[in-house]
């Protein structure tokens, strides 16, 4: 039995099937995907959250591998990402084809937004990060801004090069960032492998790319799936987890795997299952916020960029994925989004709308057709100093009951990457737990 049909559930439920188990997955929403998914506005396919892997994302993509969809994105070949900024020519930061790290240097010395002791500065903090190990206790004691500092970098170099890569993997900026996790996300994604942070995006709605697609291959495996059905409780004897209560109803398993937010799995998980069972909502939460924008006509030709100096992080030409037949559709993501989660519709329009004309000189002669914003309050845990301790394995303290989801200790910060390996690793022990069972019943 698996709880929760996001990444994380979505996986487990499929590695079970795929490995012979009678599969059940509860799901308390209409569809599978969780924050990967999409909705129709107005004939207009719109994706709950813009999302970027990167080919270090290797659970992921053998998740797309396992679904049949990895032709329904685009990998770049080397990592080529543009940076926009009012007032200044777009630039771009590009890898070599050196060895790691020496494949960054030539990006680095062309980037415009750093002065040349910045630049420096930066190499030199990079080789530092490469001597960090992400798995040191004390290294989530620390704030990333506060390392940063000690290796020099200025506002302008933490703003313009740290948090452009950081701020979209941590959804907090350097200041509060947890230097452990930091460490962990320049580390594999940018500096121990040359292509690690070769970018690939969906090309297709993310609904197309995964629920839709794993219903499909759990009922190929006869797997039985229940969407808009709530769990209540899960059922425990005094052997462990033999089910789940949802809508009134029990559903038996020989293991249950919970796969949903903190919040949900704190108010789920019975007596036993944790030593501190409230120590999971100390990892609080962290919003982004997504603009969606569309112009009568194109304004771009950029596939995706990160913005300096702008309301604007990072935009997406969502207009073919859409199914938009004419015009553009681009979608901005906003990480970090305390400050301006609550703000109406209309204080988005009046900031973005002339951010976008100051990036894009076409956009100040075209006609805004939709303007739409969608925010999740939740997206992710709040990866802040302190956190390591509150994110449990997949293993609990009641034989049989497992806990899947990017906030729990996956050594990744709270991705699809993450979600995919925690739904991987709750899989196995619960696998190896049933398994362990029957031959005992056997012998």
């Amino acid at each position: 039995m698996v709880v929760g049909g996001g990444l994380a559930g979505m996986t487990a439920a499929i590695e079970c099937a795929d490995r012979g188990a009678d599969v059940t997955l509860l799901e308390a929403r209409r569809w599978l995907g969780g924050a990967t998914s999409s909705f129709v506005r107005d004939g207009l396919r719109v994706d709950t959250g813009q999302h970027v892997f990167l080919r270090c994302c290797t659970a992921y993509r053998g998740f797309l591998d396992r679904l049949g969809t990895t032709d329904r994105t685009e990998m770049q070949p080397r990592m080529d990402i543009p940076v926009l900024s009012p007032g200044w020519a777009p630039a771009r930061i590009r890898r070599g084809r050196l060895p790691a790290p020496l494949h960054l240097v030539p990006a680095l010395l062309r980037y415009p937004h750093l002065s040349p002791g910045d630049k420096l500065r930066a190499a030199r903090a990079a080789l530092a990060m490469r001597r960090l190990n992400p798995g040191d206790p004390s290294m989530d004691r620390r704030t990333f801004g506060h390392w940063l500092a000690k290796t020099g970098q200025t506002p302008r170099a933490v703003n313009a090069l740290w948090d452009l890569f950081g701020l979209p993997a941590l959804n907090v900026p350097a200041a509060e960032a947890s230097l452990a996790m930091a460490a962990m996300v320049f580390r594999t994604g940018l500096l121990d492998r040359n292509d690690a942070a070769d970018v690939g995006v969906a090309a297709a709605p993310l609904s197309d790319l995964h629920g839709d697609p794993a219903a499909r291959a759990l009922a190929s495996q006869n797997a039985r799936v229940h969407v808009g059905a709530r769990a209540e409780a899960v059922w425990t004897e005094s052997s462990g987890a033999k089910g789940v209560i949802a809508d009134g109803h029990r559903f038996d398993a020989d293991a249950v795997i919970l796969a949903v937010p903190p919040e949900r799995a704190v108010e789920l998980l019975p007596p036993g299952a944790l030593p501190d069972p409230g120590r999971p909502l100390g990892l609080g939460s962290s919003p982004i916020v997504n603009v969606h924008v569309v112009y009568d006509r194109a304004i771009t030709r950029l596939q995706f960029a990160a913005v300096l100096g702008s309301p604007v992080q990072w935009l997406f030409d969502r207009t073919a994925a859409s199914g938009l037949d004419r015009g553009q559709y681009l979608a901005i993501s906003r990480s970090g989004a305390d400050a301006v989660i609550d703000r109406p519709v209309e204080w988005f329009r009046r900031a973005f709308i002339p951010a976008l004309a100051d990036l894009f000189p076409p956009a100040r002669h075209a006609r805004v057709e939709r303007f739409l914003v969608t925010r999740e309050r939740r997206a992710t845990f709040r990866q802040v100093p302190g956190t390591a301790v509150l994110r449990p394995g997949p293993v609990t303290g009641v034989p049989g009951l497992y806990l899947a989801g990017a906030w729990t200790d996956t050594g990744w910060p709270a991705t699809m990457e993450g979600a995919v390996r925690s739904g991987y690793a709750a899989s196995r022990v619960a696998l190896a737990q049933i398994g362990g069972r029957r031959a005992g019943a056997a012998a």
